[in-house]
């Protein structure tokens, strides 16, 4: 058991070791067993190459004779070209034949000793003295946890696209900052008023040290992003946490209601019209989800609201997260563009996939026509139907500003523009930080999701 374990352990440290991010990620998290490795290789190092100087290096007489041996090779030449070759040219061939053997003899040695003090080789030693082998889990755990992420391909994919997440995360947020920080707009003068004089708006600035440089002003939000102390908002002291956690929900719920409410009319239309192509059906719906697509999601807000709220008094024209028949409205105006787009897309992936050769071969075999579009042609046709929603999805998450504006819904996309304009900096970075993070995790579970549908995703994933 245990000696699978080490197996395990050192073939996965042996590559990671080949790659640049992951050595260094190992290196530093196991760090107290780094030591341990290079004590070892140097020792190893020094004993191989005694060892290898021994059998290998050429003595004084060897070289000796090698240059004598050389000697008599120049002095052939010189007979049978009728050359004239001076002693001084002589001496330094010699030397330089000499030079070039002991050069690729030292290469060699280095090469047959590294091959030998490998660190996987080295680590799979030490590790099976159990002494050593508690005190490297020990000291070294996170490494080890890495190395387990790495040996499960999923894990390791997930781990990766993370990392990548938080490096976006911070690109945004530099590139936010620096855009607002060059920004003519004061927020101070926007908030205390135009009367507000010299010694308001300093004091202002200080309180909330927008008199430091950008640097500091820069590294402080990042560490209180890090930190998840996202401060208080420059406008009424909120608390910008509490704030985007009470919105969150209500845009999360709204958002989930519009996918569900395109999934269920966009698809089946979609595949209903790839397969009664140029049909009547098919020119309706083309020209109804071109429409859906076309008008814009304020004017389809107002509409209902003329027509259902103000007119026949069925649905509230404002949001209320209580009253369960204000959600109807928004999530119509936002599944009405989110529907067109994917009917769309399963039309044209369906009539892609529906000229396959494979799925005329189906046919052949005499297998049910359901079978033949729901199994070959429709399963086939969902990674890019699944790429728009996961787009369309990410982002109505990051915040339909429009539509919350037209329903007064108090939810992320209506805060977030709301404070732009002042600008409220701790607020519209805590609302960039979500939004990239509310896409890098949609666009992760979709990535994952196309595995679980495409085989040939699934393989180029544990060979990733």
């Amino acid at each position: 058991m245990k000696n699978n374990i080490i197996n395990n352990i050192t073939n996965n440290f042996y590559k990671m070791q080949k790659l640049f991010l992951y050595r260094i990620a190992i290196m530093i998290f196991g760090i107290f067993t780094y030591l341990f490795i290079w004590v070892k290789k140097y020792i190893l190092y020094k004993y191989h190459k005694k060892l290898y100087r021994n059998n290998y290096i050429y003595s004084e007489a060897e070289i000796e004779k090698l240059a004598e041996e050389y000697s008599l090779h120049i002095e052939k030449e010189k007979e049978i070209l009728s050359k004239s070759i001076s002693k001084e040219e002589k001496e330094n061939r010699i030397k330089k034949y000499i030079d070039n053997i002991k050069k690729s003899t030292n290469k060699y040695i280095n090469k047959e000793i590294k091959s030998n003090i490998e660190d996987s080789a080295i680590l799979k030693n030490l590790l099976e003295n159990n002494i050593f082998f508690i005190y490297s889990v020990i000291f070294s755990l996170p490494m080890y946890i890495l190395i387990y992420i790495f040996s499960h391909w999923y894990m390791k994919y997930i781990f990766e696209r993370i990392v990548m997440m938080l490096f976006v995360m911070f690109g945004v947020i530099f590139l936010v900052f620096t855009i607002l920080y060059i920004s003519p707009m004061d927020s101070a003068v926007n908030i205390l008023g135009q009367d507000a004089t010299k010694e308001q708006i300093e004091a202002f600035n200080k309180s909330y040290g927008l008199d430091k440089s950008y640097i500091e002003q820069l590294f402080s939000s990042l560490k209180n992003i890090i930190t998840f102390n996202l401060g208080k908002s420059y406008v009424g002291n909120e608390d910008i946490f509490s704030a985007i956690a009470r919105k969150f929900p209500i845009t999360l719920s709204i958002s989930f209601l519009s996918l569900l409410l395109a999934i269920i009319i966009a698809i089946p239309a979609g595949v209903i019209s790839s397969i009664k192509q140029y049909s009547i059906f098919d020119y309706v719906f083309m020209l109804v989800a071109l429409i859906g697509l076309s008008i814009p999601n304020f004017w389809i807000g107002l509409i209902l609201i003329l027509n259902f709220s103000i007119n026949l008094n069925i649905f509230p024209a404002s949001f209320s997260v209580h009253n369960i028949s204000s959600y109807i409205m928004p999530t119509i105006v936002l599944g009405t563009g989110l529907s067109a787009a994917v009917a769309r897309m399963t039309r044209a992936s369906m009539l892609e996939i529906k000229s396959s050769e494979f799925v005329l071969t189906a046919r052949s075999k005499g297998l049910n026509e359901n079978i033949v579009i729901f199994r070959h042609i429709f399963k086939n046709a969902l990674i890019p139907i699944i790429t728009v929603i996961g787009i369309q999805l990410g982002s109505i998450l990051g915040g339909a500003a429009v539509t919350e504006k037209v329903f007064n819904i108090n939810g992320i996309g209506s805060y977030i523009v709301d404070k732009q304009f002042i600008p409220d900096i701790p607020v519209i970075l805590a609302g960039v930080v979500y939004i990239s993070i509310v896409v890098s995790i949609v666009n992760l579970m979709m990535d994952i999701l196309y595995a679980f549908l495409d085989p040939r995703i699934k393989s180029d994933m544990k060979n990733y």
